[in-house]
């Protein structure tokens, strides 16, 4: 199942990519301009997920097409180097919101310093050399608007989202007891929203006390009307 829905997310991504590149016109007076925009940065960030829960393992039982999974996703999201993230990504586990987490920022909670500091810590110069590459590949085919706009701008506001939702909500100061062993607080019980908003994966502290539980069923660890 987690194999299907990796498929899945993966060609939803490239098939909405294609049609907008293709087939959608930079038309800033067009509210469906917009919304094509929004919903390719919910496929992009659905892209980051299926790399991260190839991290935990969850995506297949064998190991090598689990990885294989996980590689082609990030880079795909970002030009990312697979085996980095999933170094920083245990640290993470094994260190939530202490200094030895690389995703926690002890010295600023600001969300704008916490969220550059986060990028930076991600962002390679390989990997803006690979995204520059593709950049000038797509112009073969797409004006530089489209690109922007529908690969470009899509890509950095899954950022933002996946920051909000997936570190800075759950693990931001203060850490009170009902966040404890992980240091991470947890989504409202609202599947809907918690589905729509990033995946299920603002049910934080669920996902870090049962990371072996994959994204589409994280629902389904959610109890009562926390």
């Amino acid at each position: 199942m987690g194999l299907f829905i990796a498929f899945m997310i993966i060609s939803i991504w490239a098939g909405h990519l294609f049609y907008i590149l293709e087939f959608v016109p930079v038309n800033y007076l067009s509210p469906w301009f917009y919304i094509h925009i929004l919903l390719q940065t919910y496929f992009f960030t659905g892209l980051f997920i299926t790399g991260h829960d190839a991290m935990h393992g969850t995506v297949s039982r064998y190991r090598p097409l689990n990885n294989a999974v996980g590689f082609f996703s990030v880079f795909l999201y970002a030009g990312m180097w697979y085996p980095r993230l999933i170094k920083n990504h245990y640290l993470h586990h094994q260190f939530p919101g202490t200094e030895q987490d690389p995703d926690f920022s002890p010295r600023s909670q600001n969300f704008f310093v916490w969220w550059a500091r986060f990028m930076f810590k991600y962002l390679t110069i390989i990997q803006l050399v690979i995204m520059a590459a593709i950049f000038n590949i797509l112009r073969i085919w797409y004006p530089d608007s489209s690109i922007i706009w529908f690969w470009v701008v899509p890509a950095v506001l899954s950022t933002f989202q996946l920051f909000y939702f997936g570190t800075y909500v759950p693990h931001k100061r203060p850490h009170t007891d009902d966040m404890q062993p992980h240091n991470a607080r947890t989504l409202r019980k609202n599947h809907l929203w918690a589905m729509l908003s990033c995946y299920f994966f603002g049910y934080h502290h669920e996902h870090h006390m049962t990371p072996r539980i994959p994204w589409w069923r994280l629902y389904q660890s959610k109890s009562g009307g926390q």
